[in-house]
């Protein structure tokens, strides 16, 4: 399994997890866009996987990097009551007041209360929870509406509204060019995140026609404001020498270093770019040094960053980037990638359950086979091999010719060069069940059979 030396560019919305053009929140799902659903062949084992699913807490093993102990969050005294007398109260206060964030914060009030009134009412009252629920709505609406057009218009009122208008939040139309209009209207405030969807709008068509040069230009006003995703799709831009500009690595190390600087949970990929740099060999980019590369994949692991985590848990599988060996680690690491649904990972947790490792992880056929199979259902092919070569032995699933050959079919289908060979040795062999012993720990790394 050799690890990827570069982070394919795709627009935002879909390039390695970076914010969608709408989403507050980056970390998007790893999940190809096919329709996983159509991937699984008809038969008695998919009505079995249904109801079998791969272990994620698994007693007796310590796949974890830091250990999970039961915490009781301290109750906020400072978070405000959501019923009927406190919004009372609170609209009376905000009534007077002349500061449009506090209005802002009011509106955003005002939905959250409506998420929470009434939870604990019973069936009759529901009707009338419902009806106030809706008010709320409509009033936070009213608020936001107002301070995003006002003569001072509040730009966060505008970015809000840009918001539920591409996402048909809080009921809604998906209306894109309204959406569009509005960050254009808090981008020329200055609103950083506005001026870095404005710059996906623009490279993408959404709400407008494609703009490329217009595109780069509001990726760079919102970078310079400070805004860490366009930060990185800068880096990336210029490292890649895309939207017709000509690459200049130098500047796109720069803008990568500055997003990495900011890091946090919703915008760790900086740190993945910038450590497939630094561990490239021979590079004019950066200088290799393969120990600052393990440290920028660690950061951005515990920053909950799949891609990252699939990487650590390779590093100590086969003692990459200074790493020692380390089964336990390695475990621990793809654990976490894989309970996000990185398929890669996913199958690495199937070889070493294939095998087990002593002292850390018990071998199990059942739980090899549904981790490959999960990662099978997201159309990766090397799981679908892998999910062909299980049925044809009979590992954690009874031994099927046919089902293993629709998988290795849909390997193939791919250009899974295994899964290829494997059909024709079928072909040849008259479908004959096959003779083939379980693989060892090192033929699995060796990737005879895990591939």
């Amino acid at each position: 399994m050799a690890a990827s030396q570069s982070v394919p560019y795709l627009p935002p919305g879909s390039y390695q997890g970076a914010p969608s053009i709408y989403s507050v929140s980056s970390q998007t799902s790893l999940a190809r866009s096919s329709d996983t659903a159509s991937l699984a062949p008809p038969s008695d084992e998919d009505v079995e996987f249904r109801n079998r699913r791969p272990s994620l807490q698994r007693s007796g093993t310590t796949a974890s990097v830091a250990p999970r102990t039961a915490k009781t969050k301290a109750i906020d005294l400072s978070a405000p009551p959501y019923t009927k007398e406190y919004i009372d109260q609170y609209r009376q206060r905000i009534k007077d007041d002349p500061d449009p964030e506090a209005h802002f914060h009011y509106a955003k009030y005002l939905i959250e209360a409506a998420k929470r009134f009434g939870s604990d009412s019973d069936a009759k009252d529901q009707r009338n929870v419902k009806k106030y629920r809706d008010a709320l709505i409509a009033e936070s609406l009213k608020v936001m509406r107002r301070l995003a057009t006002q003569t001072q218009a509040y730009d966060e009122a505008q970015f809000f509204l840009a918001n539920c208008h591409g996402t048909g939040m809080l009921g809604l139309p998906v209306d894109h060019e309204r959406a569009y209009h509005l960050y254009l209207q808090a981008a020329k405030q200055n609103h950083a995140a506005a001026c870095y969807r404005i710059a996906v709008c623009n490279e993408i068509g959404a709400g407008t026609r494609r703009e490329p040069q217009r595109a780069l230009a509001f990726y760079r006003k919102a970078a310079s404001l400070g805004d860490t995703a366009a930060m990185y799709k800068l880096g990336c831009i210029l490292l890649r020498g895309l939207l017709g500009e000509q690459p200049n690595p130098r500047e796109a190390v720069g803008w990568l270093k500055r997003a990495a600087e900011q890091a946090d949970e919703e915008n760790p990929h900086a740190l993945h770019e910038l450590a497939l740099l630094y561990e490239t060999q021979n590079s004019n980019i950066v200088p290799y040094d393969p120990a600052y590369a393990k440290e920028l994949y660690t950061r951005a692991g515990h920053l909950g960053y799949t891609h990252s985590q699939y990487r650590l848990g390779q590093c100590h599988e086969y003692g990459h980037l200074t790493c020692p060996v380390d089964p336990r680690r390695s475990i621990a690491w793809y654990t976490k990638a894989a309970e996000k649904g990185h398929s890669e990972a996913e199958l690495a947790l199937s070889g070493w359950y294939l095998t087990g490792s002593e002292g850390v992880l018990k071998q199990s056929d059942s739980e090899a086979y549904l981790w490959a199979r999960r990662a099978a259902n997201k159309g990766l092919s090397k799981a679908e091999y892998a999910v062909g070569y299980y049925a044809e032995v009979g590992i954690g699933i009874k031994q099927d010719i046919e089902f293993a050959k629709r998988w290795y079919m849909r390997a193939a289908a791919q250009g899974n060069k295994r899964a290829m060979n494997r059909l024709t040795e079928m072909k040849r062999n008259g479908n004959k069940r096959a003779n083939m012993a379980r693989p060892t720990r090192q033929e699995a790394k060796d990737e005879c059979v895990i591939v």
